[in-house]
């Protein structure tokens, strides 16, 4: 399984997500991008909103800026260290901006939030209206999903090659607060679905590249014939993690 893969002493905060290295942090108190013009309300679940707490994801910006540099060819290190950091930043429902976590009608949304210059990794935020789902996808990198609201179902496959249906290898669902893993070492396609009828799902997926400009593959179900995806973003200007001046007037 994904977790023996990884590391010991890891546990699952729920049965549903039991098969593989997720886990709820106990300290908690074809076509991809589109317009941020198009996005539809949805209404989130009710948080406290402060810009001061941006500073959650420039110490996580910077907590996986300095593991890359010490462990950025050890795929498991990167894994097992980066969803540490990503389990502290989930914790916390209270930095995102709303625009970052705005649903689209017709797909689902992938908002860049970071990514590293030297193109090492880059933090995305993911987003499904009720009832979307993904195509079934590859990454051919590491990836990171750390659930932040709502609950999202992972649905599972392996390649057999063209004119071959893609086999199911299995299902689960995460909650907010839970971890998943993927890789072409330890299993890479997958579809992702919120079957949330009223909320939008939202969750922060760190790749071991930049994702948005990155040669992948969709898959048909029922052939296996892959197309090419080259996913991009939904937004041009990215949040400003870099201003403490609000921080230090506080």
């Amino acid at each position: 399984s994904k977790t023996s893969r990884l590391a010991s002493g890891r546990h699952s905060s729920s049965a549903a997500c039991a098969r593989r290295w997720s886990r709820r942090q106990s300290e908690r108190a074809p076509g991809i991008a589109g317009s941020e013009a198009d996005a539809a309300h949805v209404a989130p679940r009710t948080r406290a909103h402060s810009v001061t707490n941006i500073r959650r994801l420039r110490e996580f910006v910077i907590g996986m800026t300095g593991l890359v540099q010490r462990h950025g060819r050890d795929e498991m290190a990167m894994l097992r260290e980066g969803g540490r950091l990503l389990g502290r930043l989930i914790a916390h429902d209270d930095w995102l901006p709303d625009v970052f976590a705005a649903p689209h009608r017709a797909h689902h949304q992938e908002y860049l939030l970071h990514c590293d210059p030297l193109g090492r990794f880059s933090v995305v935020s993911f987003v499904l209206a009720p009832g979307q789902k993904t195509p079934v996808h590859d990454h051919t990198v590491w990836c990171l999903i750390g659930v932040l609201r709502g609950s999202e179902r992972f649905d599972e496959y392996r390649h057999e090659g063209e004119g071959v249906p893609m086999s199911k290898t299995g299902e689960h669902l995460c909650a907010a607060g839970d971890i998943e893993v993927a890789s072409p070492t330890i299993g890479d396609i997958h579809v992702i679905a919120n079957e949330q009828r009223d909320h939008a799902a939202v969750s922060i997926h760190v790749f071991g590249a930049n994702i948005g400009g990155l040669m992948r593959r969709t898959f048909s179900l029922a052939t296996g014939e892959p197309q090419a995806l080259v996913s991009g973003y939904a937004n041009s200007l990215l949040p400003n993690l870099w201003d403490r001046s609000l921080e230090a007037h506080a």
